[in-house]
């Protein structure tokens, strides 16, 4: 054997891996894109579909919900099938059952069709995403490529909601609703195929021990149990007996799930995977900033289209300047500064940069120019929350057992759904009950009818800016859970085992093969 051919190992390793990784990320960015979006774009064409198929008041939740409780309670499932199939497979068939989906809900006839088909899109989505960042995982080792490569992830994990809200808006104006669900076809079928001839996953990181049964079941019904109870507490109140009942079972179950988990011989989640306190602190904080964010997403979507009276693409646009800044400070501040600088360094400023955004926010008046405050307020959250997801992103999948990527990179999506689910409940219930009583108080003094509408206004003005003050503490309470739990370096300060085949060098790559 030449000297070349001896050394080849060795620089694999030292360039990062796979040739053909750049142009995977385009199509792993594509997928992602996707179902972010997907998240926020069907809430703009749902007023439109509601009409359409004759679903009620009361049933038009489910549209939302049961994306969100397929997609929430079956992450940590399908980040174990990715792991166990190999995530190339189990992206591929993701992608595909998403894109079928898609073409059932754009079909829709009946409402139960429609809550049918988003059941089906979860179910799918929660194969497609873990699969989406553990195969970023493991195909970026380089510290500096895998710094650019979740650079731009994060910034469209970041982004793609707010995309979201143009896309729907210009769908529902100009084409139909039935186009926000027809949408997500060529980009499924683009990505499939790009990731079908593109894509070749590292060999020896599959996970292939039985599943652990017992842990899907607890899991799957308890994180169900979790995200439909906050669904329920926003629609019929915190001290709804059934409300109460699921938050128990949730508990319960949950609680039952980590004793299993940590007596089991292959557990579902692996107690390692979040025990590491830097993992930790990277869900925790995530899915508390989370919370902040979709909250106040609704706030503003509401805010510009009643009190405004902006369009949907006008509503739309105007959460451009925040798309904008994610992606500067997940593409330019995080990635140029994530290799020279610890991740709790980044992601601690960036929580309370977007705090100071969100302290704006929280000063709104129905008078208030969207140039003097929203603008900045847009800004500022763009920034923080792009600089801190960035590492945040990387960290989540740092030092884990190549066996665990895709349980790892579940966890992530697991506490931005969950975040999510929590952030949309809480917050919308602290701003109704804030907006009922300031009403309540107001009323009487309001007597012509354009005083009773600006006491409306002003009541919900009202409501939106008391929940705010609440995410503005949620930030700061997410930057101190990363200052005081994160403390891995810089990515690159430490050398770490990488495996080659019968090689072992001292390399500075941030995937550790134990």
């Amino acid at each position: 054997m030449s000297e070349t051919a001896a050394k080849a190992p060795r620089a694999v390793a030292q360039s990062g891996g796979d040739a053909n990784r750049w142009k995977a990320l385009v199509f792993i960015a594509l997928a992602q894109l996707m179902v972010v979006l997907d998240a926020t774009i069907v809430n703009i064409a749902l007023p439109s579909a509601q009409h359409d198929l004759g679903i009620s008041d009361g049933n038009r939740q489910w549209v939302v919900t049961a994306y969100a409780l397929a997609f929430g309670g079956l992450l940590l499932f399908g980040g174990r099938v990715a792991d166990l199939w190999g995530r190339k497979r189990a992206f591929v068939i993701g992608l595909t059952g998403f894109a079928a989906a898609s073409a059932l809900g754009g079909a829709a006839t009946t409402g139960a069709m429609m809550f049918g088909a988003r059941a089906l899109q979860g179910v799918f989505g929660a194969m497609l995403a873990p699969a989406a960042l553990s195969l970023l995982a493991v195909m970026f080792t380089d510290a500096k490529e895998r710094a650019k490569a979740f650079g731009i992830y994060g910034a469209i994990a970041g982004g793609g909601g707010a995309v979201g809200f143009i896309l729907g808006g210009v769908l529902t104006e100009y084409l139909d609703w039935r186009w926000t669900f027809f949408v997500n076809i060529p980009f499924a079928i683009v990505a499939a195929l790009g990731a079908y001839f593109v894509i070749r996953e590292p060999e020896g990181g599959r996970n292939r021990n039985p599943l652990d049964i017992p842990g899907v079941l607890l899991s799957t019904l308890g994180l169900v149990a979790l995200v439909y109870g906050f669904t329920r507490a926003e629609s019929d109140g915190w001290g709804d007996t059934v409300t109460v009942s699921l938050f128990v079972a949730s508990a319960v179950l949950l609680l039952a799930f980590v004793v299993t988990e940590a007596k089991v011989k292959a557990p579902l989640l692996p107690l390692r995977v979040v025990t590491d306190r830097n993992r930790g602190g990277v869900y925790l904080s995530l899915g508390i900033a989370i919370i902040a964010m979709f909250g106040t997403f609704l706030f503003l979507t509401y805010y510009l289209q009643v009190v405004k009276n902006y369009s949907p693409i006008e509503s739309g646009f105007a959460f451009l300047p925040m798309v904008a800044g994610m992606m500067v400070g997940s593409t330019q501040i995080g990635t140029r500064l994530m290799t020279r600088v610890p991740a709790r360094f980044l992601m601690g400023p960036g929580f309370l940069v977007a705090a100071a955004g969100m302290f704006l926010l929280a000063q709104l008046e129905i008078g208030s120019s969207y140039a003097s405050t929203i603008l900045p307020a847009m800004v500022l959250l763009g920034l923080g929350m792009g600089t801190a997801f960035m590492p945040a992103m990387s960290l989540a999948t740092l030092g884990v057992e190549p066996r665990d990527a895709g349980v790892a990179s579940a966890m992530v999506n697991t506490s931005q759904q969950v975040g999510g689910a929590i952030g949309t409940a809480l917050l919308n219930t602290i701003a109704a009950s804030a907006t009922t009583a300031y009403i309540k108080d107001h009323i009487a003094g309001a007597t012509t009818k354009p005083q009773q509408q600006l006491v409306q206004l002003q009541g919900m003005v009202h409501g939106y800016t008391n929940a705010i003050w609440l995410a503005v503490g949620m930030l700061v309470l997410a930057a101190v859970i990363v200052l005081t739990l994160v403390n891995a370096g810089s990515p690159d300060s430490s050398p770490v085992v990488a495996s080659g085949e019968g090689v072992e060098d001292e390399v500075p790559v941030p995937v550790v093969a134990h």
